[in-house]
């Protein structure tokens, strides 16, 4: 495995400036995250290691290698795409094994076929290697897709959102199986997604991206209690975080220049009116078995929290709201920290 770094990399296609002064670096052994929308620029930073674009600026190192002029063929990385993109004429066997059978490597058919089922007992479909690709489930395929990649041992593995087009089980069954596979080969991957439950779950580290700049990279857990900007907090936590105007929050002290006050659901605590002074109405209760999803009007704010569902809360009834260490941010979005408070 390798580190991968990249220098202050931008891209621009046309009127859109894709990548923006990006500079990340994937250390050796990571499992790292980028999380973002649709159009932040995850694919497109893949695609500018893998040497599929060139940046307009910046540099690309690769074990401490300038890989930036360098074709993909040479760059020892392998890809694996949204889509399982399998032949679907082959075997799960040679579908595996045709990495290795690349003119470029000329591997012996030996070696092939140790690192062949070494490969499937990784991922659990041993017994399939003699079914055709279309005699595969969607989970199967997609295994077999990210075997491609793990056959090659390359210096790292680049996953461009994997499992978006599986169905929510087979998404919660890969995510514990690829962070198995990434901890027993102790594989640096760069994954990207729009899931904020893959990121919590897999990643040692989480980089936040928009618009083509990274906001922000940390641990899960340094993302979500410590986000540097509104943008940041909302994309991590179900339900999503709650973000309200400081104006109607004017009954309690929040530190100075705070416009958005943000709200989890661990910093909202609700109890039966008495004497508080935030009051707010039960607007709707969704039950969703082990928690209830409790929607509030908070002077005409909506905010989600959790409750027991042992408590018997009902459409239009007041409770007292209580706040307890929410996240502070100016009129930019940037986050406040509490102790100016």
């Amino acid at each position: 495995m390798a580190d991968v770094i990249l220098r202050n990399i931008s891209k621009r296609f046309g009127a859109i400036e894709a990548v923006r002064e990006l500079s990340l670096a994937v250390n050796d052994g990571d499992f790292l995250v980028l999380l973002g929308p649709s159009g932040a620029g995850k694919t497109t930073t893949l695609r500018l290691i893998t040497g599929l674009e060139q940046p307009d600026s910046g540099s690309v190192m690769i074990n401490g290698r300038d890989v930036t002029l360098d074709p993909p063929g040479s760059r020892d990385i392998a890809f694996v795409f949204q889509q399982y993109s399998l032949y679907p004429h082959l075997t799960v066997y040679d579908n595996l094994a045709f990495p290795l059978r690349s003119p470029a490597r000329r591997v012996p058919e030996p070696v092939i076929r140790k690192r062949v089922e070494q490969t499937a007992e990784l991922l659990h479909i041993a017994s399939k290697l003699n079914n055709r690709a279309t005699r595969l489930s969607g989970g199967e395929m997609q295994r077999v897709a990210i075997g491609r990649a793990l056959v090659r041992d390359p210096s790292i593995y680049l996953m461009d959102e994997p499992l978006s087009s599986l169905d929510a089980k087979l998404r919660a069954e890969l995510r514990l199986e690829l962070k198995r596979i990434q901890l027993e080969l102790g594989a640096t991957v760069l994954y990207v997604t729009h899931d904020q439950v893959e990121a919590m779950t897999m990643a040692t580290r989480i980089g936040v991206i928009r618009d083509g700049r990274l906001l922000q990279i940390g641990t899960p857990r340094e993302i979500y209690e410590n986000p540097t900007d509104s943008y940041v907090a909302s994309r991590l936590g179900t339900p999503q975080i709650n973000l309200l105007p400081a104006r109607v929050l004017s009954e309690i002290a929040l530190p100075a220049g705070t416009e958005t006050v943000g709200v989890r659901t661990e910093h909202l605590q609700l109890a039966a009116r008495n004497g508080g002074p935030l009051v707010g109405r039960v607007h709707r209760v969704e039950h969703l078995g082990e928690q209830n999803h409790v929607h509030l009007d908070y002077k005409g704010q909506m905010l989600v929290t959790l409750a027991d569902p042992r408590e018997a809360l009902q459409a239009g009834q007041e409770i007292e709201l209580h706040l307890m260490h929410p996240l502070y941010f100016d009129g930019a979005g940037q986050r406040i920290p509490a102790a100016t408070h």
